[in-house]
């Protein structure tokens, strides 16, 4: 990081010919550690006072050599093009996302399965087959004489002290009426 500046006695285009080229330096040099971060902004918002008392000077007149040509105004120059279109693309990307995670299906909430619709509220004596994997778990109930159950829901558990049998697996809580409650599954073979 450094700071440069420039001093000396300015007419109103020399002035403005400056403050344009060192702030167009400065939005294109400017982001390149991770303090200039924070410095960038300020250092042109600290160089707006000199904008401001150049653009009150009069017009140049005589002199010994021509005033300098202010060229573009800043927001013209390819250097600032670099710094608006990024910020463009930030200010655009945020509400998207915002509006993708609005519309994203969340995979916490309980409410919800791989098909968008609410499971089952699983029961005592329920009879059960998995069509997923323990992680991701997909119950539906069956009749307890099916050849395809393979699980027969024993207890449910309230409180952290319960616990299933051994052997007995553990029904995801978006299987219960309140979302919160764990339901034990023991294997029918």
């Amino acid at each position: 990081m450094r700071f440069l500046s420039r001093s000396g006695m300015f007419c109103r285009s020399c002035g403005l010919a400056t403050y344009r080229e060192m702030s167009a330096k400065t939005l294109w040099q400017g982001w390149w550690s991770p303090l200039s971060v924070a410095i960038t902004p300020l250092t042109l918002l600290m160089n707006l006072g000199p904008r401001a008392r150049f653009r009150k000077l009069a017009p140049p007149m005589g002199g010994f050599r021509p005033a300098l040509d202010p060229g573009k105004p800043l927001t013209r120059r390819p250097e600032a093009m670099l710094f608006l279109v990024p910020m463009a693309l930030l200010a655009l990307l945020l509400p998207v996302l915002f509006v993708i995670g609005l519309l994203a299906d969340d995979p916490y909430d309980s409410s919800s399965t791989t098909g968008g619709e609410k499971a089952q509220t699983l029961l005592v004596g329920d009879c059960v087959h998995n069509d997923g994997d323990w992680h991701d778990q997909d119950l539906r109930t069956l009749d307890c004489g099916s050849a395809e159950a393979q699980f027969k829901v024993t207890r449910t558990l309230h409180s952290s002290g319960d616990q299933c049998a051994d052997g007995d697996y553990l029904a995801d809580t978006k299987y219960s009426s309140d979302g919160m409650t764990t339901s034990c599954l023991t294997p029918l073979r």
